[in-house]
């Protein structure tokens, strides 16, 4: 998996157009720069901290330009774009018109690659990415692999690619935006964890969200990983173009056929990398050991162990990695209990497909639910989890169309709708959840919707949810 040894001549006196003044696109335009390149960064803000940020990369050489986002600086030969940005922006139809390509920061960072660097194994998926990833990378850890967690999380991939430390193995995780711009990018293996719409208005349609999600697959040289209930990701594999010998391993939590990973009696079994698929099976861990031993998270855990086992890692080493991890903050995350009654924040759930796999994970369960829906509805969450829900708590303002969703699926199923977007609208949301909960009972704070309308991001609500928690907790102490 190593490439050609990165020369200064490849780059040098390249005039390159950096699209986006952000933390990706200022990594790529420093190493390009670095490399002798001719680099002009453009954005279309002009705040204080998009002129901070113009002065430091000028003092390196590079030109900025503020406040134009869609004219393409004459004699332009290569466009780096930032993740955000989407295909329709003016700036790439000139560049189309130019002839010029458009690639993103991935993109860059595998061309950038030295002779020995270390070979991918690359994550994509609408919900679980980064929590997989940052197993992956724990449990190549525990089997003494010198590894990151990068990608669309951590460190720009840039700078990793371009730095002094060597690694054995990358655990990478890749946005369907970022695969969008990667057309070079060949993993030694790879996962696509589940599809679900999202992103739609930047992609244009489910089919070629799906696509991007699917260019992670091209060019992999030993395992497509894909989600046994989600057939959508398998035929993502079929439709791989793929190098001779690459084989297709599915992850499910049921009993697992020949070349899959998969569940029994509590243990996380592996029936693909084994001398024989058709009668063997290898123990690799308990249920117990993922915390927390979520549906949703079980899966997590069994794709992250696929791609280690595709890079021969040994059944010890995914036990030990697994048990050594801990998620991120507002994923999942146990709060506290009170009066018999556990409080949970999910609100990193900021999709109806990741609120599900949430609500599948606990019962019975009074929901914070609401914000901003990203057009999406509510008819098929509510209808598979009405028969958990104890109660339900609304918030943020496209709430209407949570409520409407539960009155046509769930009407016997209590209601309260918090006409509030105030700083102190979570703390009566988990007020009112506690007056709906019994012992026994979850409070779970899995929004489905984005958090913008009422905090600057889904930490924030995370944070304002866990503090009302902490503050009702104190009171019935």
């Amino acid at each position: 998996m190593g490439s050609r040894q990165v020369s200064n001549r490849d780059w040098q006196g390249k005039r390159i157009t950096v699209a986006g003044l952000g933390v990706s696109g200022i990594s790529a335009a420093r190493a390009l720069a670095g490399l002798g390149s001719v680099v002009t960064v453009v954005d279309g803000g002009d705040s204080e901290t998009h002129r901070t940020r113009a002065a430091e990369l000028a003092e390196l050489g590079i030109s900025v330009r503020l406040g134009d986002a869609e004219t393409l600086p004459e004699g332009t030969d290569l466009v780096v774009t930032s993740p955000g940005w989407k295909p329709s922006s003016p700036l790439f139809a000139a560049a189309a018109e130019a002839g010029v390509d458009v690639v993103g920061d991935v993109e860059i960072a595998w061309r950038l690659r030295g002779p020995d660097a270390a070979p991918w194994l690359a994550i994509t998926g609408t919900n679980g990415k980064t929590t997989t990833t940052r197993m992956l990378a724990s449990i190549l850890s525990a089997a003494g692999l010198r590894t990151a967690a990068i990608g669309n999380i951590g460190t720009p991939i840039v700078d990793v690619v371009m730095g002094d430390e060597k690694y054995d193995v990358l655990a990478v995780e890749l946005s369907s935006y970022q695969l969008h711009w990667a057309p070079s990018l060949r993993a030694h293996s790879a996962a696509v964890l589940n599809l679900a719409p999202d992103h739609l208005d930047w992609h244009g349609s489910m089919q070629a969200y799906a696509a991007d999600k699917g260019r992670i697959y091209e060019g992999n040289t030993v395992a497509c990983v894909y989600n046994v209930a989600d057939p959508a990701t398998e035929d993502l594999v079929r439709e791989a173009d793929v190098e001779e010998g690459c084989r297709a391993v599915g992850f499910t939590l049921g009993t697992p056929g020949p070349s899959q990973l998969g569940v029994v009696d509590g243990i996380l079994v592996d029936r693909a990398f084994v001398e024989n698929r058709q009668k063997q099976a290898q123990e690799l861990a308990e249920v117990t050991d993922v915390d927390p031993p979520a549906p949703h998270n079980i899966a997590n855990a069994l794709a992250a162990a696929a791609l280690a086992r595709a890079f021969g890692v040994a059944p010890a080493a995914v036990r030990d990695g697994l048990r050594a991890f801990r998620p991120d903050a507002h994923r999942i995350e146990r709060v506290a209990e009170v009066e018999g009654v556990t409080y949970i924040d999910d609100s990193k759930a900021t999709n109806t497909h990741a609120a599900e796999a949430s609500l599948a994970a606990y019962d019975p369960i009074v929901w914070i639910a609401g914000g901003l829906a990203k057009g999406a509805t509510f008819d098929e969450t509510v209808e598979r989890s009405a028969k958990r829900l104890r109660g339900v708590v609304l918030i943020g303002a496209d709430r209407a169309l949570i409520r409407e969703a539960l009155a046509r699926h769930a009407p016997e199923v209590p209601v309260v709708d918090l006409d509030r977007t105030d700083t102190g609208a979570m703390s009566a949301a988990v007020r009112e959840a506690a007056l709906l909960a019994r012992p026994g009972d979850t409070v779970l704070l899995a929004p489905a919707c984005a958090s913008m309308d009422m905090f600057a991001n889904y930490n924030t609500r995370g944070e304002a949810f866990a503090e009302a928690v902490r503050a009702l907790a104190a009171e019935r102490a």
